[in-house]
Formats: structure tokens, sequence, C-alpha cells
């Protein structure tokens, strides 16, 4: 851990970091959140879909689209160059729920963190859009990282550090 906010001057105020001094390097990051129905919901979605259309196939492009819009939603994003961004919604009827994971891929001066989680977030927001009509108490949960590599901070792995 770095000890300080690198998004901040000495003076406090907000900038992005400078990454000009860095190399270029391969970069990964994979993300994940779940999307929890009540269970009568999740099995009126599994059967019959939603009135908007195909809930996985919708969500999963709209997380792609966000994925690729993160520097214009978050102020200090890098705009990169993706080179890969795939998005999976899986059923998990355990849980009555979606679960979505991104995968983000680029080769530059700064991590794809950012993307991956934008493009889960914005995946679980399109399963909540398409099946609100059926479900007010839907919710969004466990948006995280699981992993990450490449770059001068290293890798980082969920299930690593948790054990």
């Amino acid at each position: 851990m770095s000890g300080h906010l690198t998004h901040f001057d000495k003076q406090g105020r907000p900038q992005m970091v400078d990454v000009s001094q860095k190399e270029d390097t391969s970069r990964l990051a994979i993300a994940k959140g779940q999307v929890r129905f009540s269970p009568a919901a999740y099995e009126k979605i599994q059967t019959t879909g939603s009135h908007k259309g195909d809930i996985k196939v919708i969500s999963e492009l709209a997380g792609i689209m966000g994925g690729k819009r993160t520097s214009e939603l978050i102020p200090l994003c890098h705009p990169l160059p993706l080179t890969g961004l795939n998005v999976a919604v899986t059923p998990a009827d355990d849980t009555f729920s979606f679960i979505v994971t991104a995968e983000v891929k680029t080769t530059g001066k700064t991590g794809v963190e950012m993307e991956a989680l934008t493009a889960v977030t914005i995946a679980c927001l399109t399963i909540y859009d398409m099946g609100k009509a059926i479900d007010k108490g839907i919710t969004i949960e466990k948006v995280q990282l699981l992993e990450k590599s490449g770059g001068k901070s290293g890798n980082f792995n969920r299930q690593k550090e948790a054990s």
C-alpha cells in the first residue's frame, strides 16, 4: 500500500495521475458482482424473460459499452485503449441471482481495474432496470475486484489474499 492518495496534488487539488514516465506493460483486471431477485421473480425471468428483451445478452452488451466509457464516467480515470473486454452473465439458481463477471485487458501505463468494475456495475444496473417491473426488491451485491496483473504495484488475487 502506497500510504497516500495519488489523485490529489500537494495542495490537495484533484489531479489525473501523471503516468508518462511509466513503462507500457500488459494489464489485466477481473471483477465480479451479483444481482439478487426474489425467488418468484428469478423464476419468472428464467422461464419467460423480461419484456425488454434477453436480460443476459442485453446486460452483457451494456457492460461492454460501460467499460469502454469508464474515463467519461469517473473524472480522474485515464482514457485507455482496451485490447479486450468480456462480460459474462451467469444464472445462480441457488441464490436466485445473476453473477456478472468482467475481464478487461490492455497494454499501457495504467491498469484496467476501474474499467472492469464499471463494466460489472453497468451490467448489474441493466439487469436491475430490466427486472424492476416484476421485483422492486432487487439488490446489487458484492461488486469487487477479483484479480489484477501488470504494472508497478504488482499482482492482486482476492482468493490468494484471503487465504
